[in-house]
């Protein structure tokens, strides 16, 4: 019996001085990349030729493990708590923001490029988003910018995706001048026939405007200062319109308002400009007519962007995943699959977006691709076409004119005036009961009432029948 003790004590003793095996991770996470990005966003065939094309630029191997998610906070959740080792993540541009006040990003590497000659293709981005991106930088009095006061957005997070937010309709119910503001929603021929995007900071950014659209015109004010002016009195004229909107609004929808919209069940969503874009393709398909417009009182131009959080383990591939994504023929591809316009901004996505055919109406669309003109050649004719940046034959859901562009802002993190922005949207939705449902709840709450009082006066009775009878045999 000691023997075996004094075995097994030894045993123990050489196991526990035994070095650890490493994780398998651990031990290869140099050659894996985890990517998390929105549901639907990419075109996944490039995932393999990622793959096989940072082993060509490299000539190291790396795995790619995609991950979705579909909601902005959560997303940051599992990187700022959970502090999850994502190497490649694409947030929200107020997420961005707000990523950067915190210090959770880390700067890309550029660095190994010229080690591989790989181009560096960030620099196809849109000067224009650029200088979008650059608004997201901290201010003077946050404590991040202290730190780093000459931070430069563009070092920390690369666009991918923008839109504008606005009203998809059918044109069959709703007349083009019916939409052309925003006051829409308080149209009664409406009823019930309108769709909300379930997003309280896209709806508040464009519905400030609306309410303060006299002292913006007037220069009293301007567009950025009142979309970031998250003050008691910018919230309740938010919360004004909205509640004044409900007996026209149906619902509030993530992401199924585009459906409502094909099949004819909603006549106006309060939508962004991908899903409106998704919406018109596959209406026209069973001849349901929609289209999309920006209301003249003002817009924001969102943006989605690819950064690297400070718990990554694989910069370098994620870095060279970012430009990666950023080359025109990939961007014109993940635009083809997703709807969503890219901020890709170079001739070759012009040329590769632009069809007379499909948009004989043109847009100045110098703003995002600059003042450029030059001959495209038929590849299968031989027939040369001049494209004008001023004069493009592009779809205005995407690229939209260079006056939507002039009335538009950008979307900043509401930050510590959330909970306030939260309790606005509580009112609005909590609220949105019309007479319809509210006699239908009523009904129901009787009929169980009735219910309820016929079940006890009968269990009386039975007891009074029992009482009786008692009675009567004693």
């Amino acid at each position: 019996m000691k023997k075996i003790l004094l075995f097994s004590t030894l045993a123990l003793f050489i196991l526990s001085n035994l070095p650890l095996a490493p994780k398998a991770e651990a031990q290869s996470r140099d050659n894996i990349l985890k990517v998390y990005n929105w549901a639907d966003y990419l075109d996944m065939d490039l995932i393999s030729e990622f793959e096989a094309w940072y082993k060509e630029q490299t000539g190291e191997d790396v795995k790619v493990r995609y991950s979705t998610f579909d909601i902005n906070e959560n997303m940051l959740t599992q990187i700022e708590v959970g502090h999850e080792d994502y190497d490649v993540v694409c947030p929200s541009e107020y997420i961005i923001e707000r990523m950067l006040r915190r210090g959770l990003l880390q700067k890309i590497d550029t660095t190994d490029f010229a080690r591989t000659h790989t181009p560096n293709w960030m620099k196809h981005v849109a000067p224009f988003v650029t200088e979008k991106f650059q608004q997201m930088a901290p201010k003077d009095d946050d404590k991040f910018n202290l730190v780093n006061p000459s931070l430069c957005v563009s070092d920390y997070a690369v666009g991918y995706m923008s839109g504008t937010t606005g009203f998809l309709y059918n044109t069959d119910f709703v007349q083009p001048e019916e939409v052309e503001s925003w006051t829409a929603l308080w149209n009664e021929k409406f009823q019930q026939k309108i769709y909300v995007k379930d997003a309280y900071r896209d709806v508040y950014s464009v519905l400030i405007q609306l309410a303060r659209q006299d002292d913006i015109l007037s220069g009293k004010t301007t567009r950025d200062f009142e979309a970031s002016n998250l003050s008691d009195e910018n919230i309740q004229a938010v919360e004004d319109i909205l509640i004044k909107a409900r007996p026209q609004i149906a619902g509030w929808e993530a992401d199924f308002g585009k459906e409502r919209m094909t099949q004819g069940k909603a006549w106006i969503n309060l939508t962004w400009s991908g899903d409106a874009a998704w919406a018109i393709d596959e209406a026209a398909e069973v001849g349901c007519n929609l289209e999309y417009v920006v209301p003249k009182e003002g817009t924001n131009c969102w943006f989605d962007g690819w950064v690297i959080p400070i718990y990554a383990k694989n910069v370098k591939a994620a870095s060279y995943w970012i430009n990666f994504l950023c080359q025109s023929e990939v961007a014109i591809r993940n635009m083809d699959e997703t709807g969503y316009v890219s901020v890709i901004g170079t001739p070759k996505v012009l040329e590769g977006m632009s069809s007379e055919e499909d948009y004989p109406e043109t847009v100045d669309a110098s703003y995002f691709f600059g003042d450029i003109t030059f001959p495209s050649v038929d590849s299968e004719t031989g027939d040369t076409t001049w494209i004008d940046s001023k004069a493009a034959h592009l779809n205005h859901v995407l690229y939209p004119n260079i006056d939507v562009i002039e009335r538009s802002i950008l979307m900043h993190d509401t930050a510590d005036r959330n909970e306030a922005m939260l309790e606005m949207w509580s009112h609005v939705k909590g609220n949105n009961l019309n007479w319809k449902m509210l006699t239908f709840i009523l009904v129901v709450i009787a009929l169980i009432l009735i219910i309820l009082i016929d079940k006890k006066t009968r269990q009386l009775r039975k007891r009074r029948r029992r009482q009786a009878l008692k009675l009567r045999r004693g």
